[in-house]
């Protein structure tokens, strides 16, 4: 199921739905566009802390799923950690995809 999680973040980077950096990210938290976050399960504290932080200010939607390697990879970057879905119908699609593949892992 992985794949299809990998395939949608692609599609929703394709689409400019999709940005990613612990800064960028940010930026759109503050500016009310981000409707889901992904922080990868290998965020380094300091990173995961700064995100949270915004997260929880603004009530934004947030998931702990997958490597940085394997998101990184899916949206043609390198070593990007934190993942912010611009786009409220993707976000929906994305995380049902991420929980679905969590309840099989389980």
């Amino acid at each position: 199921m992985k794949n299809k999680v990998l395939t949608y973040m692609g599609f929703a980077k394709r689409s400019g739905n999709l940005v990613s950096g612990v800064n960028t990210c940010s930026f759109n938290i503050s500016k009310g566009k981000a409707k889901l976050i992904i922080l990868a399960e290998d965020i380094s504290e300091n990173s995961e802390k700064k995100i949270m932080k915004d997260v929880r200010k603004h009530s934004v939607d947030h998931i702990k799923y997958g490597s940085s390697d394997e998101l990184s990879h899916a949206t043609g970057t390198v070593g990007r950690t934190v993942f912010a879905v611009l786009d409220s119908h993707f976000a929906e699609t994305i995380k049902s995809e991420i929980e679905r593949d969590l309840k099989i892992m389980h």
